[in-house]
């Protein structure tokens, strides 16, 4: 059976991964790089993300601490969504390249939200 401590570490450990190829695929769209098109990288962030997820949730049962129980872990999963919806615009569904980029930016800004609250365990971060 696998310790707290190491799922934590597999959850980091897919968050840096996770962060690590929305930059890479964000870089490649703003160069317009047919590289975005490579097979590993339209199916390897699918395979860490959900990897990341999986142990988010064996992470919330086991230490019984829950959205919509716990404030930073709500502020965490609504964070989650607006990162993935701005992730799609920046590197799908955004229609102009600045469009794009803006969405980017915006996704890092959530996801560095997103680690503040991990960190502090409060939904608010304030300085």
């Amino acid at each position: 059976m696998i310790s707290y401590i190491a799922l934590k570490h597999l959850h980091i450990t897919c968050a840096v991964l996770s962060i690590s190829l929305f930059l890479l695929r964000g870089m490649l769209m703003l160069r317009q790089s047919l590289a975005l098109q490579q097979r590993w990288l339209r199916i390897t962030p699918h395979i860490v993300d959900t990897a990341l997820l999986a142990s988010a949730v064996a992470m919330v049962v086991w230490s019984q601490q829950y959205p919509f129980v716990q404030n930073w872990l709500t502020a965490k999963v609504i964070a989650l969504i607006v990162y993935i919806g701005l992730g799609t615009i920046a590197l799908k569904r955004g229609k102009t390249r600045a469009k794009r980029l803006r969405a980017f930016l915006a996704a890092l800004a959530v996801f560095a939200y997103i680690i503040a609250v991990a960190l502090s365990k409060q939904p608010f971060i304030v300085g």
